[in-house]
């Protein structure tokens, strides 16, 4: 049986991303194995040699958390972790490892009931955001603006009978500019910073979000980078919005697309995602 890659990358779909990995690993010479996830079972015990480093690209965070599970059972480096996975892909735990590391966030309440849920928008104040506890991209966020506007959120919202819809992640609207700021990090290195901007209240550029490059930022830079260490390191995303008392965190992310960063930035983020890999790998 031959030696495993150096790399491997965990996939769901060839995106840009996942292009720009491939292109700069065959560009620098470095064997990539590719692990599609419709190819790949996973034993109790590997049946297969894998790389010593897996890059875990998947889309769907529930099948890219139990796949780093398993790449950890067998003793591989997974970029990133179950660990930081975990915590990442849930909104309710990275609120609380921000919090115990003393990063601003916007004010937020969590409610388990509906009931609960009703007030616990009332005491955050309206408006106010309510996101669902997993999940990206933007995506089945409400902005609401009243109480009949919250009371109907709710209630669809505990309609769906979806366990993803049971807990009811509250949070303060913060009137920020038209605009928010991605930072990316790999390890202990900020890698590059944008503007996201967009008319719209929700600034993600996979909704269309209109991206510029960060000027030099040594508070956006510090700040990312604690928010990244606080829950546990690696290759993230961290988004932060202008607050009227300062910047503050509001989602660290941990499988992050990179193309409209490297666009805007021209900083080569494929580059340095393989350096890291390869960093890890040699640890």
């Amino acid at each position: 049986m031959s030696d495993p890659a150096p790399l491997g990358l965990f996939y769901s779909r060839v995106r840009p991303e996942e292009q720009a990995l491939r292109a700069t690993a065959e560009r620098r010479g470095v064997a990539l194995d590719l692990l599609h996830d419709e190819a790949v079972t996973f034993g109790l015990a590997p049946d297969r040699p894998y790389p010593a480093v897996v890059l875990n690209r998947s889309i769907s965070h529930t099948q890219a958390l139990y796949a780093a599970r398993f790449f950890d059972h067998y003793g591989l480096v997974g970029v990133n972790g179950p660990s930081v996975l975990e915590v990442c892909g849930d909104k309710v735990l990275a609120s609380l490892r921000l919090q115990e590391r003393g990063i601003p966030t916007p004010r937020t309440t969590v409610a388990l009931t509906p009931a609960a849920a009703l007030r616990a928008v009332e005491a955050v104040g309206y408006p106010a955001v309510l996101k669902p506890p997993i999940g990206s991209w933007g995506r089945l966020l409400a902005k609401v603006g009243s109480r009949e506007e919250a009371e109907q959120v709710i209630e669809h919202k505990a309609a769906l009978a979806s366990p993803t819809h049971s807990v009811f992640y509250v949070q303060e609207y913060v009137p920020k500019p038209q605009r928010d700021l991605r930072a990316f990090v790999a390890g202990e290195e900020f890698v590059a910073g944008m503007y996201r901007y967009s008319d719209a209240w929700r600034t993600n550029a996979a909704r269309g979000g209109r991206a510029e490059p960060l000027p030099k930022a040594p508070a956006v830079e510090e700040l990312a980078l604690r928010a990244a260490d606080a829950v546990g390191g690696g290759v993230l995303a961290v988004d932060l919005m202008e607050s009227p008392h300062g910047l503050v965190v509001h989602e660290v992310n941990p499988t992050p697309e990179f193309k409209a960063l490297q666009a805007a930035t021209g900083v080569d983020v494929a580059d340095r995602v393989l350096s890291y890999a390869l960093g890890a790998a040699r640890r």
